[in-house]
């Protein structure tokens, strides 16, 4: 497949195999064109690395281990499809939306994320560490064993997210809520929740290393019960 001259004639791309081509070079725009749309197009292995996908939009399409790297996707919308292994280091995703995307594995190292929006992933494994910008919203995505290192959610409300054995050491919860979200077994090495609103988590077994990093933070009386009960102390 000719994919540069694909590319070149049409915006609007429906149903077709890139799987495994080199892209990026061929995927340009000053701003003033109109966005690529991807639909239910397989692009397995495709190097779309330092491509301009500004506002472009990806539906239905199969991404594994797709090259997203140094891409500008600024304002792109993923909708469904997606696949293990996607990788978005340096990228930038300002106001980018994913939605019902496979994410799992996805490696967002370096990558801007500002006021980005991510509703029902599957982000399992998934590696945000070192992830740039703040804003970044949060909402019934699997982020069980994924990597966040560092990252920012200060003063976020996160709503239905597993958290499940993720390591969240360094992180800052400073005033974020959490609603209907799942902390059980999640690796808090000098993570900050001060003034976190954790009534809406469940957090398992805490131990005293996850105890007195979870300082300054607002718990349901259920929750201090559970806590105590574990150091063989009842609450009447």
């Amino acid at each position: 497949m000719d994919a540069a001259r694909l590319l070149a004639d049409q915006r609007e791309i429906n149903g077709v195999d890139l799987a495994g081509l080199s892209l990026g070079g061929h995927l340009t725009g000053d701003g003033s064109d109109a966005p690529y749309v991807f639909t239910e197009c397989d692009l397995t292995g495709a190097d779309l690395a330092g491509a301009s996908l500004v506002e472009a939009v990806f539906e239905g399409c199969v991404l594994e281990g797709a090259d997203f790297r140094r891409a500008d996707l600024d304002g792109a919308r993923f909708s469904g499809g997606g696949g293990a292994g996607l990788r978005f280091g340096g990228a930038d995703l300002v106001d980018a939306v994913l939605a019902d995307v496979d994410l799992s594995g996805a490696v967002f190292e370096s990558a801007l994320l500002t006021d980005a929006s991510f509703t029902g992933c599957r982000m399992i494994g998934a590696v945000l560490s070192g992830c740039r910008g703040t804003g970044y919203r949060l909402e019934g995505c699997n982020l069980t064993l994924a990597e966040l290192v560092g990252c920012s959610f200060r003063g976020l409300r996160l709503r239905g997210v597993r958290l499940d054995d993720a390591n969240l050491s360094g992180c800052d919860f400073t005033k974020a809520v959490f609603e209907d979200c799942r902390l059980i077994g999640v690796r808090t090495v000098e993570t900050v929740f001060t003034g976190a609103d954790l009534r809406g988590a469940d957090l398992g077994d805490v131990d005293d290393t996850r105890l007195r990093s979870l300082r300054g933070a607002v718990v349901s009386p259920a929750q201090a019960a559970a806590i105590l009960a574990l150091r063989g102390l009842t609450v009447n």
